[in-house]
């Protein structure tokens, strides 16, 4: 497959949309990208055209997205660039999307914790006093959502954590979890 892969720097431009699909979940929300140039006559930076992507993300993905990305927030998005044109009232119009292999915070411009989710513990992904948007069976618990997904490591395979191993939490996420029962 000769798919077009690229990575973009840029920032949330609405929240996240997410439904819960028969094949699982799926998401979408616009991206900003504003590339910034040094303005060598005034000595300053200067923000060029702002380009518009619209997101989508499928499965987990979708799910984690749902849970962790709010407007505004900067983001590095990687995945498949898809273009198509269509025609809207007599006028052809072009749309550029991005299908999401993997999207993640720029830590460049801030922090962030990382929080595995595990199975059966949906609230991990759900932002503090939002209401779940999971949306009954068909979520992270299994069902709908999961079953025959072509995960990476190969049909009806998903990465998983090994949970036989019990893990103490590291120094990093000690000070995360000191962070977030902070009121």
């Amino acid at each position: 497959m000769n798919d077009t892969l690229v990575t973009l720097v840029g920032n949330a431009a609405t929240g996240v949309e997410f439904r819960e699909t028969a094949t699982g979940g799926m998401a979408r929300f616009r991206f900003a990208v504003t590339p910034r140039r040094w303005d060598r006559e005034k000595q300053l930076w200067t923000d060029g055209h702002t380009s518009f992507y619209t997101v989508w993300a499928w499965r987990t993905l979708a799910l984690n997205l749902s849970g962790s990305v709010s407007v505004g927030e900067p983001l590095v998005v990687h995945g498949r660039l898809k273009v198509r044109e269509e025609e809207r009232e007599g006028q052809r119009r072009t749309f550029v999307d991005i299908e999401a292999v993997a999207v993640g915070h720029d830590l460049t411009r801030g922090t962030a914790a990382f929080r595995r989710v595990m199975r059966g513990e949906p609230a991990l992904t759900a932002r503090v006093g939002s209401v779940d948007r999971a949306g009954g069976s068909g979520g992270p618990e299994g069902g709908a959502g999961t079953e025959g997904f072509d995960g990476p490591d190969g049909p009806g395979e998903s990465r998983e954590p090994d949970r036989s191993r019990s893990r103490r939490p590291t120094g990093r996420q000690k000070a995360a979890q000191e962070l977030a029962s902070v009121p």
